[in-house]
């Protein structure tokens, strides 16, 4: 039974999750205050801006020209990203404001106005044999775009209670996201190299950003008393809402596909690229769009969604390459598999997931 456990826990649940729950609950127990707090909070700007700027430094721009000749699939993974998922937020906000708090619905919509994962859809593509190419040009496309698209979205379908002031909004999503990602794609042909030869070193830095925001997100949020609004069927109804638009997203992207006769690696590719969501870039962004105590909680669908995504994406691409495997599909699949895989961070990563099942250090950015 315990093997069973150990398993369980090292295929489909994602290690970074936990450790960002373990922050909540040391944020709960232990938030940092007073003059420790400004300070921590000063911090996490800065953190926020190392964050974009790691992004803008490992971002090829070439991955995104190179798959534009498929652009039929580019517009099909843009539109689910960037319109039907904020469409069927809209749908849903009438419902889950009668279910559930305010801002946790804000969270459900801001969830459906960010940009796509990169490492993770482009490996489950990998392992399920579709067109990593083009995953690889849509997934950086996305995080490219959402820069810009998410905070606008964000202030169409989200009540501005929240915000911050119009003008340091814009002042700060100029200096922590467009700025530092810009100088990262300035740099870019300095820091390629040592980048790529220090992959690990970086991919800790990005996660342990993450979670340091996090931590002092949920600081304000135990100092301002925000849980009192939270209670005990808020957790479950936020996965329950996660599987519905998930599985929506996973249904429009592979039924539409279809419909549009695209080939199966292609198809593979819009149902991985265009259903996700990035942890990564969401939890800087809602620091800055938002005030922190709200910001904590507009958070957690994200996290919730997170892992849902990854334990659901890697059943399908693990069912999906056995299926195209006896269907003797393989030798397409594989060749841009490796295709693909050689644009990563890092080059190991796709051959790593198909080890596991799921991408490793919970799926990039």
């Amino acid at each position: 039974m315990l093997k069973g456990v150990k398993v369980l826990f090292q295929k489909y649940l994602d290690p970074f999750t936990l450790i960002l729950v373990l922050a909540l609950a040391l944020a709960f127990i232990l938030p940092v205050e007073g003059k420790a707090y400004d300070l921590f909070y000063i911090l996490s700007k800065l953190v926020v801006a190392l964050l974009f700027f790691l992004h803008g430094a490992r971002l090829s721009p070439g991955n995104i020209l190179d798959g534009l000749t498929n652009y039929k699939l580019q517009l099909l993974i843009f539109f689910s990203t960037f319109a039907v998922f904020p469409l069927l937020a809209l749908l849903l906000k009438p419902l889950l404001l009668f279910l559930l708090n305010p801002d946790v619905t804000a969270g459900f919509l801001f969830l459906a106005c960010l940009p796509s994962t990169v490492q993770s859809s482009i490996a489950f593509t990998s392992i399920a044999r579709g067109n990593v190419s083009a995953a690889v040009c849509a997934a950086s496309a996305s995080s490219l775009l959402g820069i810009i698209l998410t905070p606008l979205l964000v202030s169409l379908i989200i009540h501005p209670s929240g915000h911050a002031a119009g003008l340091q909004t814009l002042r700060d999503l100029f200096l922590q996201l467009l700025l530092p990602f810009a100088l990262g794609q300035f740099f870019r042909p300095l820091l390629i190299d040592f980048l790529k030869r220090r992959q690990a070193l970086t991919s800790v830095t990005d996660r342990l950003s993450v979670i340091f925001i996090v931590y002092v997100s949920f600081s304000q949020a135990t100092n301002t008393g925000l849980w009192n609004q939270m209670d005990l069927k808020t957790l479950p109804l936020i996965v329950a809402v996660c599987l519905v638009m998930l599985a929506a997203a996973l249904i429009f992207t592979w039924k539409t596909s279809g419909l549009c006769e695209f080939p199966r690696p292609d198809r593979t590719a819009a149902l991985f690229c265009g259903s996700k969501k990035s942890l990564m870039t969401g939890v800087p962004m809602a620091n800055i769009i938002f005030t922190p105590q709200i910001a904590s909680l507009l958070i957690i669908p994200l996290m919730v969604f997170h892992q849902i995504q990854l334990i659901v994406c890697a059943f399908l691409a693990r069912s999906l390459s056995r299926r195209d495997g006896d269907d003797g599909a393989a030798p397409e699949g594989k060749s841009e598999a490796n295709k693909g895989a050689e644009t990563l961070d890092d080059p190991e990563t796709s051959r790593k997931a198909e080890t596991d099942g799921r991408p490793e250090n919970g799926g990039g950015i």
